[in-house]
């Protein structure tokens, strides 16, 4: 046994103590000193998570995850567990966050980022961050205004949204809402004449991109989700109707209208193949992705089948415990794929380093997976900016330079010429004394905001 791991474990051992203490009780301190080895750096012990109590106003919030144990509070239990909860012994789920400890930046000094362009474009429209919101079903358990609120946000920021076939509202009210066409997800179901129709509703709607989730097959052991459903004293029947997929799709309105007879379980496209996907081809006009690609070879025969693009996702954790992270799985995918196609990835985003590291290795785009799926809020608008604006001051920037940069030459440049890991090499990464793209001399009015939305595209509706 290892010197560091046994140090590890005694640091756990004694934040456990220190989290049972009356003097120092906090569930933040509780999961922090769960966590192998701790996530505490050395002089936090001193401030940690937590201490102060809970936040009572999103603007108030240090950084991200100073939301979940609000939303703990005031979420029900089962509905904090399906947002919380992982597969089987959530290892996926952890290793999301640990691994981007495997990759380090190596930032580029005296590179002028006073004036800087943030913004992306994708498939012809420009978006203000490379930061979006990923698809997130039943946005109702957190918030009564669910997809809307959500829209109202993305669109306060200019920031692209998908939106889940499980989505509470239709497609075409949260497009209204948003107030320009979003990205829709599909869950193809095993019926090819239920995703003809969700197809087409989205094609409808003005969606100018399809994005098919190919890593939800079957049905999935959420262990987190059942042990607090135990807990949730409510009467959910009045809700939640699981006598048959087309009971349980009546509050979801992209199903409206569709037959659903001979759907069973959750709906689950167990048949899903490449045939289907060039059969959607056929039948729209949307540009057509693939979320939950995460292996080079799925890469290269989505590139082979002429995809648009690809998602690098395993559904933060919650579609399969593998135990590969996204932000591991990155760097391969991208060498295969070689510029072929869009790439964006999501799962285990919390901070701006986070996203500068995806950048820096090919992605286009980080998605925003686990912190927009909250519940009882007073304002979901005013918890996103909070939450955003947690994540942006400057001691959330210790990368500045990569941090500021508009587009992946730039990042490479800032960030040294390479960014390296602990089982990776990315190879060269611009040469040293590249100069950052600078774009527009208008400068960002909320530093840092483009990279940490990443993590609050989920947790800004569940807090206050």
């Amino acid at each position: 046994m290892t010197p560091s791991f046994l140090r590890a474990t005694s640091r756990r051992r004694f934040l456990q103590y220190l989290a049972g203490s009356p003097l120092l009780a906090s569930p933040s301190l509780a999961a922090y000193g769960m966590e192998a080895p701790s996530k505490l750096p050395d002089p936090m012990i001193w401030a940690p998570p937590g201490s102060a109590g809970l936040i009572e106003r999103p603007k108030d919030a240090i950084n991200v995850f100073d939301f979940e144990p609000v939303a703990r509070k005031n979420v029900p239990p089962a509905h904090f567990g399906y947002m919380a909860s992982g597969i089987d012994d959530e290892v996926t789920l952890r290793a999301n966050r640990e691994d981007f400890l495997k990759f380090q930046l190596m930032p580029h000094r005296l590179n002028d980022v006073s004036k800087v362009d943030t913004g992306i474009e994708l498939f012809g429209t420009r978006y203000d961050s490379p930061i979006f919101v990923c698809p997130t079903g039943a946005n109702q358990f957190f918030h009564p205004e669910g997809e809307l609120a959500v829209a109202r946000a993305a669109r306060s920021g200019n920031h692209l949204q998908i939106l889940s076939t499980s989505s509470n509202y239709s497609v075409d009210d949260v497009t209204k809402a948003r107030g320009a066409p979003v990205w829709f997800q599909l869950y193809a179901s095993p019926s090819w004449e239920v995703a003809q129709a969700l197809i087409k509703r989205a094609d409808g709607a003005g969606c100018p991109v399809l994005m098919v989730t190919v890593d939800r097959v079957a049905g999935r052991n959420q262990e987190t989700l059942f042990r607090l459903m135990k807990s949730d004293t409510r009467d959910c029947s009045g809700c939640h109707d699981r006598s048959s997929f087309a009971s349980r799709a009546l509050r979801r309105h992209n199903y409206d209208g569709i037959d659903l007879t001979g759907i069973k379980g959750s709906g689950e496209s167990s048949n899903l193949n490449w045939d289907t996907v060039k059969r959607m081809r056929d039948i729209t006009r949307m540009k057509i992705m693939l979320k939950g690609i995460v292996t080079a070879e799925d890469a290269e025969l989505a590139a082979q089948n002429g995809i648009d693009g690809i998602l690098v996702s395993n559904h933060g954790g919650r579609g399969e415990d593998n135990g590969r992270s996204t932000i591991d799985a990155l760097p391969e995918i991208v060498a295969a794929v070689k510029g072929r196609m869009v790439i964006v990835v999501d799962s285990g985003f919390r901070r701006g380093t986070d996203a500068v590291k995806a950048l820096a290795m090919g992605a286009r785009r980080s998605e925003s997976d686990g912190p927009i799926c909250g519940a009882s809020v007073r304002s979901a608008r005013k918890a996103w900016s909070g939450c955003w604006r947690s994540s942006a001051p400057k001691r959330e920037r210790p990368c500045n330079n990569a941090a500021r940069a508009r587009s992946k030459t730039s990042i490479r440049a800032s960030c040294g010429g390479r960014l390296e890991g602990a089982n990776h090499h990315c190879g060269p990464m611009g040469r040293a004394n590249a100069r950052p793209i600078t774009g527009s001399a208008k400068q960002s009015r909320k530093p840092g905001k483009c990279w940490i939305a990443s993590s609050l595209a989920l947790l800004a509706m569940t807090v206050i």
